[in-house]
């Protein structure tokens, strides 16, 4: 089924290009970084960001000889926009993140960060499994990246070398378990039970 934001937006591009400022105020972009990030062709985004400075959403800067877009976070519905995005991120609604399954031999796939709106996480996506391939693995992350219009922390692991780390009870994991965080994949032997007694 097709985004909600992107049928009441008119376009798959507008919905993605509008949530990459919204998204990321305070930071400058080159024309390529925007291009590159959001994965929309050329002509789209260059259509797109004239339209969004028309309506002071998106407002320019030149250093250094080079032109600079930023979200203009005066925007008279930035706020209500942000709200809107952000929901929108709440997994299962990036549906890219279920290509991750065909990477490798995918064990285990946890969301939380961005995902669910927890902005104390250190990591938005755990990834763990054998022969992955680690090409295909950031091409799937830079796809996530551009439906969801924000930088994705991840950490993928094998399958060893989690298990030895559960096993001296490595802190990064540890308080990854005990924040907000929901299992896409789980194919991890008695994990959930852990789990169950870190949070008792």
């Amino acid at each position: 089924m097709p985004e909600i934001l992107e049928i009441l937006m008119g376009s798959k591009s507008r919905a993605r290009v509008m949530r990459f400022f919204v998204l990321n105020p305070g930071k400058n972009f080159l024309f390529a970084e925007i291009r590159e990030k959001t994965q929309i062709p050329t002509n789209d985004v260059r259509k797109l960001v004239a339209s969004f400075i028309k309506v002071n959403l998106v407002k320019t800067s030149t250093r250094e000889g080079k032109k600079y877009y930023t979200l203009n976070d005066s925007f008279t519905y930035y706020n209500e926009l942000r709200n809107l995005f952000v929901k929108s991120n709440v997994y299962p609604h990036c549906t890219e993140v279920k290509r991750i399954k065909d990477v490798g031999s995918i064990k285990l796939v946890m969301i939380s960060g961005v995902f669910m709106n927890y902005n104390r996480a250190e990591i938005d996506l755990l990834i763990v499994g054998d022969d992955m391939d680690r090409k295909n693995l950031i091409e799937v992350i830079s796809a996530i990246e551009a439906e969801i219009g924000h930088e994705v922390k991840y950490m993928a692991l094998n399958v060893e070398d989690f298990h030895y780390r559960l096993e001296m009870m490595d802190r990064f994991l540890i308080e990854f378990f005990a924040g907000p965080h929901d299992a896409i994949i789980n194919k991890i032997s008695k994990l959930s039970r852990f789990i169950s007694e870190i949070k008792r």
